[in-house]
């Protein structure tokens, strides 16, 4: 196998789109992150890197100039920093799969972040939030279905505005989508998000397969259904325009209606392997975020029924 790394990279992105089947973001990332890793090897005097310069040491000073690099907010934060470690790592995974001799994978560690505070609403927070749509009109209908339907299912939002009519079964209530990894589960639409998905269909007069779309022009004629289908930029900012006439203390985003759906679904009893599947986790300690509910549940336990509480 060629050991220049370019060639290698683009073999690599090849593999994560036909065998890993990961989304076009997911590769995209993937490549930026590998680029730029490229870009600071041939600017260290690596004419054409190669396999050969992916070592401990060119990692280490590596991982030192991201330390160093601008960030948003002052310098790059740790996560964006493990970001491009996971790339690496990844990276060297496939090269030791094709039986090329380089740094062990395990040897990266990614960087330590910090706990911070899951974000998420109350259910008083959460009713706030979904009353803010008008109930009447194709917007107020669609918009007032959209944050139903993020709190109903816990969807991402990447998984929202994918859906097409003909997925949602309003009669049974549940669908099938396929989350990140290519991942295949089932979800549940609660009756009172149902309603409102339902309402928003029946004030369209169009055919078109997205279930979610803008709101068209009178007369317009749609010739790329694609086209008409909302973003994942424009659910975030729909969003945030009813978190803020809601006046919520927190800046929620879509996925913290999905936090906020978990954390409902443990504080009314579910337990915490239901959650993952639910949610589409691959691994429970991803959902073990949540931890800060069951924690409390688990106090109020043992202050109710420990006989030396009594």
């Amino acid at each position: 196998m060629d050991r220049d790394l370019q060639l290698l990279k683009r073999r690599f992105l090849e593999h994560l789109e036909i065998e890993k089947n990961c989304s076009r973001l997911t590769i995209r990332n993937y490549e930026h992150y590998l680029d730029v890793f490229i870009k600071y090897l041939i600017d260290n005097g690596k004419q054409i890197p190669t396999v050969d310069d992916l070592n401990a040491e060119t990692v280490r000073k590596f991982r030192l100039y991201l330390s160093r690099q601008p960030g948003t907010r002052g310098e790059m934060k740790l996560v964006t920093q493990g970001y491009y470690i996971i790339s690496i790592r990844s990276f060297l995974k496939w090269l030791t799969k094709n039986d090329m001799k380089v740094l062990q994978p395990e040897k990266l560690d990614v960087p330590k972040i910090r706990d911070h505070n899951l974000k998420f609403l109350s259910e008083q927070e959460v009713e706030r939030l979904l009353c803010q749509p008008l109930n009447s009109g194709k917007s107020g209908f669609r918009d007032r279905a959209i944050l139903e339907l993020l709190f109903s299912t816990g969807l991402r939002v990447s998984e929202l505005v994918s859906l097409n009519r003909e997925q949602i079964n309003l009669n049974t209530r549940e669908f099938g989508v396929i989350g990140k990894g290519g991942r295949s589960r089932i979800v549940f639409i609660s009756h009172q998000a149902a309603s409102w998905v339902d309402k928003y269909l029946k004030s369209r007069m169009d055919k078109l397969k997205p279930l979610f779309i803008r709101i068209l022009r009178p007369n317009e004629i749609v010739l790329d259904e694609e086209k008409a289908r909302l973003t994942v930029r424009s659910v975030q900012r729909l969003v945030k325009k009813y978190v803020r006439s809601a006046n919520l203390p927190v800046a929620a985003t879509p996925h913290t209606i999905r936090h906020s759906m978990a954390t409902d679904l443990l504080l009314n009893g579910a337990d915490i392997r239901s959650v993952q599947e639910i949610l589409g986790h691959k691994n429970i300690a991803t959902t073990q975020i949540y931890t800060h509910v069951t924690n409390a549940r688990l106090r109020e336990i043992h202050e109710k029924f420990h006989s030396g509480n009594k």
